[in-house]
C-alpha cells in the first residue's frame, strides 16, 4: 500500500539535488519540519516548481520514503513569494522570519502548530505590505522567544520578578532587571525601547506605529542579541535586513529615513485560526 500523506506548509529553503531536482525543506501545520525531495522541479517543463520556491504556502500530497520524503502534488494556498520578492526590505525581514522558524524547529516530524501559525501569520503581513516589516519581524522574534520559553522580561526583573520599568537590561540575566539585580554588562535603554518591545510582543500596533526611528532601531538591536545570545548562534539573513521605517508609519513627521538605515548585531498582525 501506497503511503502517503497530506499537508499545508510554508516553504523555509530549499537546495538543489542532483541536475534536475530539489529537497525543500517545509514548516507544516500537523508534521512540523519536513524535508523532502521535489523531483525534477528545476526544469522547465515542471508542474509545480514555481509553487516551492522559498514563503510560498501550500497544500502538498507527501509520498513516504526511506530516507527523505518525495513531495507528488502541491497547490497553492497563498503565494506569500510574489509580493515579498518585489521589496527588499520586506524580502530580507521573511528571510530572517524563515531562518530563524528553520532554526527553532530543530526536530523534523515534530508538530510545532503555534510556530507555524506565528510564521504564516508573519508572511501574511510582510506580503501585504501595510506595516513596516522592521516592526513585524521585531514582534515575530519576540513572540518566537516566547513559544520557545525565551521572552525578555520587559516589565519586571528578570532575576527577583519586581515590578518595574526598570532601567537595565541584560541579554545574559534575560531582560530588564532592578537596582539590587543588575549585573555588570547591563545597557540601559530609554523607556520608550521597552515600551515598543512590550507592544509588540502583545500586539499594540497604533503604540508601535507612533514611536520614531531611532527607538525602532534600539528594540531591534535588543530584540536581535536576545535571540542570538539563546540560539547560540548569528542568524547569516540579518546583517542583510534592511532597517528603515516606512513614511506613512511615522506619525511624528520625522522622515522615514530618519536616524538613519541600520541592520542588526512577533498576537496582533492577525495570526489564521485565532
Amino acid at each position: 500500500m501506497v503511503n502517503l500523506y497530506r499537508d499545508t506548509g510554508v516553504v523555509l529553503r530549499t537546495h538543489k539535488l542532483g541536475e534536475a531536482d530539489r529537497i525543500v525543506t517545509l514548516l507544516t501545520r500537523r508534521h512540523g519540519k519536513v524535508r523532502a525531495v521535489a523531483k525534477g522541479v528545476r526544469r522547465t517543463s515542471s508542474r509545480f516548481g514555481a509553487r516551492l520556491e522559498p514563503f510560498g504556502h501550500v497544500d502538498v500530497q507527501f509520498y513516504t520514503g526511506r530516507t527523505l520524503d518525495v513531495i507528488t502534488q502541491v497547490e497553492t494556498v497563498d503565494a506569500f513569494q510574489l509580493p515579498l520578492v518585489a521589496d527588499y526590505q520586506s524580502y530580507t525581514a521573511a528571510s530572517a522570519v524563515a531562518e530563524t522558524a528553520d532554526r527553532l524547529s530543530a526536530e523534523e516530524g515534530e508538530p510545532v502548530l503555534k510556530l507555524y501559525l506565528l510564521v504564516c501569520g508573519a508572511l501574511r503581513s510582510l506580503a501585504a505590505g501595510e506595516r513596516d516589516a522592521s516592526l513585524v519581524l521585531d514582534a515575530f522574534f519576540l513572540r518566537a522567544m516566547s513559544y520557545a520559553g525565551w521572552a525578555p522580561a520587559l516589565t519586571e526583573c528578570a532575576r527577583c520578578g519586581l515590578p518595574g520599568p526598570h532601567t537595565a537590561f541584560s541579554v545574559a540575566a534575560g531582560g530588564s532587571m532592578c537596582q539590587d539585580c543588575r549585573v555588570p554588562g547591563c545597557v540601559h535603554p530609554a523607556p520608550e525601547v521597552l515600551d515598543l518591545l512590550t507592544a509588540l510582543l502583545h500586539g499594540e500596533w497604533p503604540l508601535a506605529e507612533s514611536t520614531l526611528p531611532g527607538t525602532r532601531r534600539d528594540a531591534s538591536g535588543l530584540v536581535a542579541a536576545h535571540l542570538q545570545w539563546h540560539l547560540e548562534r548569528q542568524l547569516r539573513s540579518l546583517p542583510l535586513v534592511e532597517r528603515r521605517a516606512r513614511e506613512s508609519a511615522v506619525t511624528s513627521g520625522a522622515s522615514p529615513r530618519a536616524g538613519g538605515s541600520a541592520t542588526r548585531t512577533p498576537e496582533g498582525w492577525g495570526v489564521p485560526g485565532q
